[in-house]
């Protein structure tokens, strides 16, 4: 070592005078030789490695004379890494007169290339176990990480190709491998070693968001070195155990998202979710319940890793249980985006699968006291993609919890995302789940895999006895024998339908004619539209009868055959029916079917009566003009008629050509005088409860359905005369509801302002409602910003936006 010291001392004095090249040359060569001759840069002392340090930095800073190429960066790479990247760095930060950014980045990339990177963690894992000093190792820690950073920083975002960090980080990941297979080969020759520092690299690389570059190398390798080798497991999870808590979730996420399957994640992880409560929070709480951006195979991943030990399966029962009760929280259903309680569904189905028969026995009745709370929380809801899955998960939990008994079973459309549902209550293999597969990929693979069952089916079929003819032949009966008779003349008959208005309310009333009374349902419409003035006469009663009608018979489209007389009946007579209906809306005795009904027709004839019609003799899209048709085969006509055409096309002068323009219909807006009767008479009591009947508390679907409607009958009235104080009344019922609970609610309230912005004109939205304006655009920055419902923040950022063009506009 004494050697070793009088050369760093001689080189440190020829670089402060700036000696010749051929002296210079000589310092630095007997350097490299009395560090090689102590050992190389792991058996350097405190006191050397100080002097070493001392001397690299010298040398960074020497005049060029004083660095004969090849010689001085042959003493940074051959040197302690440690020191050697922190003289390099300390260059790069602060350049003098005689350093060129060039020749350090240069040797950067050549200590790169050469292993240095894997050369310093592994000497500072040496280091460790002899109590090294934290604060040298926090910073070297900073230089390996940001290394990147540091470079492209100093050369303005244009650093060599190897400093890019999606080269870097592999890169990275492939050097931690090297100094772990150093730490496995010192553990099996019976020696200590520290994987500290190797595990902060890892934290520190993951935190920062490139967990996606360094596990993709770390993983694959991992997963093969720890098939059968306990003592790579034992490294692997003492890695990921060394982590700093505050780096800890990154780092579980990133194995989560990149294991191939859920038995690799268990061999990665090992018991770190029973040993670490940061890891036990990551992966029990804030992924499932907090969380809900991750992919389905990432949560087959996470919950298949906790069923697969002993020790982690109690995790597993905690976690259903905790996934069941947000599920059948009805605050959690109001308040959280769809997205959200799909995500959460799928966590249950996904639990349900990797219960045993045991743990199911132990838990059944938790598991129908949460199932009767969730269902009934979700088929409250207005939106049908909730309502159908709590259906969904409902049906798994009694066929989990009742595998003998009868189960339970909803009606609901099938669909790719119902059948996906459902296929996670089956067990996958842990070895089948592909993390990186996108969603639809799995959808075909599973699609794919389908066929192979039917031909199993179908192959199970056709291996079936066959009967010989003869025996068919003979169980045969007798009557079959017998001639049919030849009914292909024989006719329908068909009865009558009444040909007055009065005689269809008798039938509708009173008959007992089923027949008849079907004929006048299918015909009622058509004498309404024919008969307005027979219809006006009697139409309040009409409306009546029609919308307490039931049906008599299975006759098709009854519903809609009763709703379009309906409309009919309310367009022939818009200001007496539009009454009725509006006040038998808030009446006691009625369904929530029945108002619902009231509602959907109320828009369906404002919508007719505000549309065009077609009067007399109006020109139609695609009608052809009459003109005279000569006789069929007559030759001489064609002739004459072509050369006619061919001289006015010869001496016809155009300048451009197009589409000839269709006259489109127009007509007088019916709806204009008679908005008001539709619009008014609904938004006056929706805050009065009644018996049967209550729009701000249980019945929250219907006050759905009356905002929608209020929205388009808004945007029907365009242009009418009461458009402005219709829009006022509604921005004030929009305020009063404008915190509902229920999502469904919330987007109507939005559509009836967009309403509200595009009837009524500009000047009067200004002039009459310019501070309901004001707190309007308020409330709608903060739904934009806090609403939980996806649609609800789309239709509000749309509003903002109609009202920036608004002040556009003027």
């Amino acid at each position: 070592m004494a050697a070793l010291e009088r050369a760093l001392r001689t080189a440190a004095a020829e670089l402060c005078q700036a000696g010749e090249g051929a002296a210079a040359a000589a310092a630095l060569g007997a350097v490299r030789a009395a560090l090689a001759e102590a050992g190389g840069p792991a058996a350097l002392g405190e006191r050397e490695r100080a002097l070493y340090g001392a001397f690299l930095r010298g040398l960074a800073r020497a005049p060029p004379a004083a660095r004969p190429e090849g010689l001085w960066q042959s003493c940074f790479l051959e040197g302690p890494p440690g020191l050697a990247l922190g003289a390099l760095l300390e260059a790069l930060a602060s350049p003098g007169p005689n350093i060129r950014l060039g020749e350090v980045v240069a040797v950067l990339e050549q200590f790169l290339q050469e292993g240095r990177i894997s050369a310093l963690m592994w000497d500072v894992c040496q280091q460790q176990v002899q109590a090294g000093s934290p604060e040298l190792q926090e910073a070297l820690l900073n230089k390996v990480v940001c290394l990147p950073d540091h470079v492209s920083n100093k050369l303005q975002g244009n650093p060599p190709p190897v400093f890019f960090p999606q080269n870097y980080f592999p890169f990275l990941g492939g050097a931690i491998i090297q100094v772990l297979q150093k730490i496995s080969e010192s553990l099996r020759g019976g020696l200590d070693c520290s994987i500290s520092f190797v595990s902060h690299v890892l934290g520190k690389v993951c935190v920062q968001g490139r967990q996606k570059e360094i596990l993709s190398v770390l993983v694959p390798h991992l997963t093969d070195l720890t098939k059968s080798d306990c003592i790579w497991q034992r490294i692997c999870w003492r890695l990921v155990e060394c982590v700093p808590d505050r780096w800890m979730e990154a780092v579980v996420l990133g194995f989560v998202q990149t294991a191939p399957g859920a038995d690799v994640l268990s061999r990665l992880l090992g018991n770190l979710v029973v040993k670490n409560k940061k890891a036990q929070f990551v992966v029990t709480q804030k992924v499932l319940l907090l969380q809900y951006g991750h992919t389905t195979a990432v949560l087959q991943n996470l919950l298949g890793y906790l069923s697969l030990d002993s020790l982690r399966r109690p995790l597993l029962i905690k976690v259903l249980q905790e996934l069941l009760e947000t599920w059948g929280s009805s605050s959690a259903v109001k308040h959280s985006p769809p997205e959200q309680q799909q995500y959460i569904s799928k966590a249950i189905l996904i639990c349900l699968s990797h219960l045993k028969e045991p743990e199911i026995e132990s838990c059944r009745q938790g598991l129908l006291t949460s199932m009767m709370e969730g269902v009934k929380c979700h088929l409250d809801s207005n939106l049908p993609q909730i309502r159908r899955l709590g259906m969904i998960v409902a049906e798994s939990i009694s066929s989990k919890i009742n595998t003998d008994g009868p189960v339970l079973k909803f009606q609901y459309k099938e669909d790719d995302e119902a059948r996906e549902l459902k296929s996670l209550l089956v067990q996958a293999p842990p070895f089948c789940v592909v993390p990186s597969l996108p969603d639809d990929d799995r959808n075909e693979q599973a699609d794919a895999a389908l066929p192979l069952v039917l031909e199993g089916n179908k192959k199970s079929h056709t291996e079936a006895p066959v009967v010989p003819d003869e025996e068919l032949d003979a169980e045969l009966d007798s009557d079959d024998d017998l001639m049919p008779y030849d009914m292909s003349e024989d006719k329908e008959l068909k009865t009558k339908a009444p040909v007055y208005i009065r005689d269809c309310i008798e039938v509708l009333t009173g008959s007992e004619d089923v027949d008849r009374w079907e004929a006048t349902v299918k015909a009622l419409e058509g004498l309404v539209r024919k008969n307005p003035v027979a219809t006006r006469e009697v139409s309040v009663e009409l409306a009546k009868i029609l919308l307490h009608l039931e049906e008599k018979t299975c006759i098709e489209g009854f519903l809609e055959l009763r709703q379009r007389a309906q409309i009919a009946v309310l367009t022939t007579d818009p200001i007496p029916v539009a009454k009725y209906l509006t006040s038998q809306f808030y009446a006691l005795n009625y369904s929530l079917r029945q108002r619902m009904d009231i509602l959907d027709v109320l828009v369906l004839a404002a919508q007719e009566l505000s549309y065009p019609k077609s009067r007399g003799k109006t020109t139609r899209p695609g009608a052809q003009k009459p003109c005279i048709q000569p006789l069929p085969g007559s030759d001489s006509s064609k002739g004459w008629r072509r050369i006619v055409d061919e001289r006015i096309k010869s001496k016809t002068r155009r300048f451009a050509t197009g589409q000839s323009q269709v006259e489109l219909a127009s007509g007088p807006n019916e709806f204009s005088s008679v908005a008001g009767h539709f619009f008014f008479p609904l938004i006056q009591h929706f805050d009065r409860p009644l018996t049967t009947f209550d729009l701000l508390g249980e019945d929250h679907f219907v006050l759905g359905r009356l905002v929608h409607t209020l929205a388009t009958l808004m945007y029907l009235a365009v242009n009418t005369v009461a458009v402005t104080a219709m829009g006022k009344a509604l921005l004030e019922f929009v305020w009063a509801l404008r915190f509902h609970t229920d999502p469904y609610v919330r987007q109507g309230l939005l559509s009836c302002i967009s309403s509200t912005l595009l009837s009524v004109p500009t000047e009067c939205l200004l002039e009459d409602v310019t501070e309901e304006l004001l707190e309007t655009q308020s409330w709608l920055g903060d739904v934009v910003e806090k609403d939980p419902d996806g649609d609800c923040r789309r239709l509000a950022l749309q509003n903002l936006l109609l009202m920036e063009d608004l002040k556009k506009k003027l």
